[in-house]
């Protein structure tokens, strides 16, 4: 399964947030098995930089950037997925780029802690521990 993981979840892991950062772990344990193919959009790396740079130093935000994305694949993004999620009814437009970057790729599904900013998504959306519930309860 193809799966987009939204900034919160990459952030949960990389600020060590708790409780969140167990389910995280798991989620990107699940990737570096094979079991599970992770993306994230083009504009995760700028938030996790941003946000871990105020959070903890330059330093934690330069290599928290360096195993992202020496770990996950990256959606793109141009104008064209831009103006997709500029047309969508999310209310934030954050959220509708990284919608309009998973379905420009044919993800399976959206990962997120924030379920309520994406109900009009037309991928499946989970919350990270509902999304590990349904992994384990389909066949291997």
């Amino acid at each position: 399964m193809r799966v987009l993981l939204d900034t919160d979840v990459v952030l949960d892991l990389i600020l060590d947030r708790r409780p969140f950062v167990e389910v995280a772990a798991q989620l990107f344990e699940l990737h570096e098995q094979g079991r599970l193919d992770v993306f994230i959009s083009a504009i995760t790396p700028i938030n996790v930089f941003y946000i871990t740079r105020k959070n903890k130093d330059l330093e934690t935000a330069r290599r928290a950037i360096d195993e992202l994305l020496a770990k996950v694949g990256v959606c793109p993004l141009d104008q064209r997925i831009l103006e997709e999620g500029r047309k969508t009814a999310f209310k934030d437009y954050e959220d509708a780029v990284q919608h309009a970057s998973a379905l420009a790729i044919g993800l399976d599904a959206i990962v997120t802690r924030n379920l309520k900013d994406y109900q009009n998504a037309t991928l499946p959306v989970f919350s990270p521990t509902d999304f590990l519930a349904k992994l384990e309860s389909e066949p291997t």
